[in-house]
Parts: C-alpha cells; sequence; structure tokens
C-alpha cells in the first residue's frame, strides 16, 4: 500500500496534486478552458510585446465576467505597461496561459498589445552611426 508523502498512511489518490504549503494546484488547461491558441484570431504574442490596459474598456460589469487570472493580468497592466514575460512572471502563470488569456482580454477590447518591431524594419546600422557622428559634430 503506497503511503502518503509524510510516510504516516496511505494516499489519497490524487493527493499528489497537493501541497500542504502551496494549496490545491490548478492546471493550466482549467485556467484557459482547454484551449491553447490565443482567441479565435489566434494572434501569437512575443515575450517582449508590450501590453497596457485599454484607455476605454467595456467597464466594471464586462469585468464581473472575467476569470480570476484574467483580473489578475489586468490589474497588473494598470499598474504599469508590462511586456507578455513580465506578466507571466508576475502572475505566476506559464507564458502559454497569459498568452491565452491576454487573447480573451485583447478580443473583449480590454487591453491592447503593441507588437515589437521586425528587424527587418529596424533602421540600418549604418545611418544611425551616421546620425550619431552628426549630433557629435554638434
Amino acid at each position: 500500500m503506497n503511503q502518503d508523502s509524510t510516510g504516516h498512511g496511505p494516499s489519497v489518490p490524487g493527493s499528489q496534486w497537493y501541497d500542504a504549503d502551496a494549496g490545491p494546484l490548478v492546471r493550466p488547461y482549467a485556467m484557459t478552458g482547454g484551449r491553447t491558441k490565443p482567441g479565435p484570431s489566434n494572434v501569437r504574442f512575443d515575450l517582449i510585446a508590450l501590453v497596457v490596459v485599454d484607455g476605454d474598456p467595456p467597464g466594471p460589469a464586462g469585468e464581473s465576467l472575467l476569470g480570476p487570472e484574467h483580473r489578475s493580468l489586468l490589474a497588473l497592466c494598470r499598474a504599469e505597461t508590462q511586456s507578455v514575460a513580465e506578466l507571466s512572471a508576475d502572475a505566476d502563470l506559464p507564458v502559454g496561459v497569459v498568452r491565452v488569456l491576454l487573447g480573451d482580454l485583447l478580443e473583449s477590447g480590454f487591453v491592447r498589445v503593441s507588437r515589437p518591431v521586425p528587424p527587418a524594419q529596424l533602421p540600418d546600422e549604418r545611418i544611425l552611426r551616421e546620425v550619431i557622428d552628426g549630433l557629435r559634430a554638434l
């Protein structure tokens, strides 16, 4: 017969998912409703994409329909603009879960996401050096 982690008695099936200090563990698929892709538009959030609460969100009534994880992400974004990676770390949620939840918030109009500039669209290094040299000459 299996014993529990304390060695005092039989382990209860499923009890390995509980920790006396942390409480019950919630699986990521439970937070996202089993979804792995963000929203119907399948938007892809880069780790460095910046998330900000929309200036004209749907309102408190709409926010009450959100889950606790959605509200947690909104609270973090209200404090300051954050990247997807920062939200994941601050909310203590896997990046995949944060991306799905952000997709929900984006589709509902609660947040705006600014995507990073693709490297091909960045200014040429030669031009930047010329600008720096020109500024130094002043």
